[in-house]
């Protein structure tokens, strides 16, 4: 039975560079039913800094940028990566976490970018992918409002798909409130759906196709039980294959018959949770994620009292637990050539207090220091 709502089994990088392993994924996504096959192009100095520390996986804590490092894969992967998909009759996507895997992606074509939580404030990011006028679906974990309406503005009229996510691995369903799917859908004026981080396999899929989800995002694996990022919340090929004929059952139901199967199912009170307030806030297991996950201003490099920021000393990164988040995105080109007042460790954030700013043509006297802007 065809699903209308668009599925995607996100493989990321489960295949650990290993094209057979990521042929059984790509085979096992297909067999599972879904319409595409997602990936991640991780180059790690597009994500973070070396600096950012240790992160804690069933086996132990690891070194995040070590670890992104030896995800990293060449286009050619990526290419072979396509060609398999084509092969087994899904869509090839993936999503991009800076200007060379952009690129990349641009070259490959797919069908649209999915671009992930923490980069919905990467705004050099979404408007160089704008540029490329691929359609664009935008995962909106760990973000407010304004947020979203913020990176919609840089993508003007490029047709783009909306995904409501928790930003918590795994994320709890109660706290999904995905009643704001139609929230979203009212406001934003383009299609809704979930980037599903929670362990079950059909609690928070089957409540968003209620709410006018048209398409839902889950990660696959082979067994859950192997080392990995993802494993201990993505969906084995048994489990993705039942979630996959569960919303194609339901998508025969009127919208009175899909409420009342699912309460019928989990009970009125466990649905309400499902559905939540509708109001747009951080989910609790996210909430300090805020500021961290997402992008900021970082030094690259020890940088010294008197140092002139640039592209070449700075960047715009992840900031993760151990390191102090900087300014935000959208004052990046601003503050680019301003002079440091102080000594910054490399990869630490760069705040408004750290900086003395001559704009250009303007002859400030040293020591003079702009406000943060708004």
């Amino acid at each position: 039975m065809p699903m209308k709502c668009y599925v995607a089994a996100e493989i990321g990088t489960s295949h650990g560079g290993d094209i057979i392993k990521a042929e059984e994924l790509i085979h096992a996504a297909a067999q599972s039913g879904v319409q595409g096959a997602k990936f991640q192009m991780v180059l790690a100095h597009e994500i973070i800094h070396p600096n950012t520390g240790l992160v804690p996986l069933p086996g132990g804590d690891i070194p995040l940028y070590q670890h992104f490092e030896s995800l990293e894969q060449p286009l050619d992967f990526y290419k072979r990566l396509q060609e398999l998909c084509r092969k087994y009759r899904v869509d090839f996507i993936a999503s991009p976490f800076g200007a060379t895997t952009a690129q990349w992606l641009q070259q490959l074509a797919p069908p649209f970018i999915k671009l992930a939580s923490p980069e919905l404030n990467h705004f050099p990011l979404i408007q160089q992918l704008v540029s490329y006028r691929i359609p664009l679906v935008l995962s909106t974990g760990v973000s407010h409002l304004a947020d979203i309406e913020k990176a919609l503005e840089y993508c003007g009229d490029l047709p783009v798909t909306l995904l409501h996510c928790i930003t918590a691995y795994p994320a709890p369903e109660e706290e999904y409130n995905l009643s704001l799917l139609k929230l979203y859908r009212g406001l934003f004026q383009c299609p809704v759906g979930v980037s599903d981080h929670s362990k079950d396999p059909l609690m928070v899929p089957l409540t968003a196709l209620t709410q006018g989800a048209s398409m839902i995002e889950k990660h696959l694996c082979m067994k859950r039980n192997n080392r990995g990022l993802d494993y201990p919340f993505a969906l084995t090929p048994q489990d993705m294959a039942l979630m996959c004929r569960e919303l194609a059952q339901l998508e025969e139901l009127s919208s009175h018959q899909q409420l009342a199967s699912l309460q019928d199912r989990w009970g009125e009170e466990k649905l309400a949770a499902l559905l939540g307030t509708g109001e747009k806030k951080l989910a609790p297991s996210e909430r300090e994620n805020y500021s961290r996950t997402n992008r900021s201003v970082h030094g690259l490099v020890d940088l010294k009292k008197g140092d002139v920021l640039s592209t070449e000393n700075s960047a715009l990164l992840r900031s993760e637990k151990i390191l102090k988040p900087g300014i935000a995105p959208q004052f990046y080109p601003l503050i680019l050539g301003s002079i440091l007042n102080k000594d910054i460790p490399s990869g630490e954030g760069i705040n408004w207090q750290d900086l003395l700013v001559y704009p250009s043509g303007n002859n400030n006297q040293a020591g003079e220091r702009t406000t943060e802007p708004g």
